[in-house]
């Protein structure tokens, strides 16, 4: 093999290098950031420095296209360079903001300008970003996706704030043809709620009766919305963070059907159980809730069978005295879990249990999360890929403790939880950006916008 090599050069070796052949005993090739190619065996060519990691996984670096950074306006509750921190403690390299939780929401050009500007300089891994579809905004929509966003997202129930409201049938009707037209997808969370449930509460520190508030026929009603929707318009619509298992038989016959759906789950439906969550522990609380252990199952089996096509975060903190930890009151805390450094460690303890391999979490946590967004260099280790790579030990333990957190807050339901899978090493396009506890001096990400990703 004859290159002609920059003087940014580095091997990466290992005897377990995940390829999309498989794991391989291997060498990443890298120069100017990028893989240039894969050398097999234990071999490697001249003119690259190496860093031989041994029986070490090696993966792509993890894509998460579902987190809450909340910059601008609710810096306080995390903030990009704090995420971002957090994603490359977790061996994530890339990952996708939400519209929502931030102030203003990006809703039009203008917010998303503003998101753009905080974000600068903050990154310590690549970064893309979501425009929100709300009632009333259907003319923002084009505008946002020509300035780059790589997605649309939409509630059909309250989202939490209220400077970001669910919208109705008519309001995708309107806007789908539109988000069709331009291929992105259309990112729904799904639950229609048909009447209010919290006043049945009697115990707002019964887990078991939030968990009843919120069934899992108001995820199944929405779904089959957008199935139909999704058909009709032959709109690209993706169905966040899957809680209900009775909803697999519904994606299995849409995708059957050939239809441009596709779904996620996270690491907390296939980690934690409604039967184990104490009354009043507010740090579980999520929307949609998390369900009992045969649904958790089934969930774990849809993962493996394709009905659902990959894992993300759904990182979602707040200042800790808005989950209302001295109250216990399910009713009024916030509901979203903070997990970002910690998801593949997570998957990994329950997917090893199951017979699972770390290439399927290659495929559910890197290359299919950024096939997604259309991210065409990131998700794999092959050659003209960014060479974006986690280096990992598989048999390692850890127990969750705040002080190795590197979120903004410490605040998580992880806390306590022995995990598999420690993460050792970081690359960001070739960069060392995480080693063993210590991060790069200063920012290297780049915001990735869908007109040049």
């Amino acid at each position: 093999m004859s290159l002609a090599l920059s003087r940014n050069t580095l091997a990466i070796r290992s005897r377990r290098v995940v390829t999309p052949d498989g794991i391989q005993n291997a060498s990443v090739l890298i120069d100017n950031g990028g893989v240039v190619d894969i050398s097999f065996g234990d071999e490697v060519p001249s003119g690259y420095p190496v860093d031989d990691v041994g029986d070490l996984v090696v993966m792509p670096g993890l894509v998460d296209t579902h987190v809450h950074v909340n910059q601008p306006g609710r810096t306080e509750w995390e903030g990009f360079e704090t995420a971002t921190r957090a994603a490359a403690a977790g061996g994530i390299t890339t990952l996708v903001d939400m519209p929502l939780n931030n102030s203003p929401v990006t809703t039009t050009v203008d917010a998303f300008k503003e998101k753009l500007l905080s974000a600068e300089g903050k990154l310590y891994v690549d970064c893309g970003f979501y425009g929100g579809l709300v009632p009333g905004n259907t003319h923002e929509i084009k505008p946002l996706i020509d300035a780059g966003v790589l997605g649309v997202k939409a509630f059909l129930i309250h989202s939490g704030i209220d400077d970001f409201p669910n919208v109705s049938e008519t309001d995708l009707r309107a806007a789908m043809p539109i988000i069709a037209q331009h291929g992105v997808p259309l990112l729904v969370h799904c639950e229609l709620s048909s009447s209010n449930l919290k006043s049945h509460i009697t115990n707002p520190r019964s887990y078991l009766q939030y968990l009843s508030s919120r069934p899992r026929q108001w995820e199944h009603e929405a779904i089959e919305l957008m199935i139909l929707l999704c058909k009709e318009y032959s709109c690209k619509v993706h169905i966040v963070h899957v809680s209900s298992s009775d909803a697999i038989p519904l994606l299995n016959k849409a995708r059957a059907s050939g239809l441009p759906l596709t779904t996620e789950t996270c690491p907390h439906y296939l980690y934690f159980t409604a039967e184990e969550i104490p009354d009043g522990d507010t740090r579980f609380k999520c929307a949609p809730p998390i369900r009992g252990k045969e649904n958790r199952e089934r969930l774990w089996n849809a993962l493996r069978n394709g009905a659902i096509d990959f894992i993300v975060s759904d990182h979602s903190p707040s200042v800790p005295s808005l989950k209302c930890l001295e109250t216990g009151n399910f009713t009024h805390a916030w509901g979203g879990i903070a997990s970002l450094q910690f998801g593949l460690s997570i998957v990994w303890t329950e997917a090893r249990k199951r017979g699972c391999s770390v290439s399927d979490l290659g495929k559910w946590m890197a290359q299919r999360p950024a096939e997604f967004v259309g991210l065409r260099k990131k998700g794999r280790i092959a050659p003209g890929y960014d060479a974006d790579v986690v280096i990992w030990d598989p048999d390692a333990t850890m127990t969750v403790q705040p002080s190795m957190i590197v979120h903004r807050h410490k605040l998580t339901p992880y806390e306590g939880r022995t995990l598999y899978g420690n993460i050792v090493k970081t690359y960001l396009r070739g960069t060392m950006v995480f080693d063993n506890g210590s991060f790069v001096q200063k920012p290297l990400g780049n915001i990735l916008l869908r007109k040049n990703s």
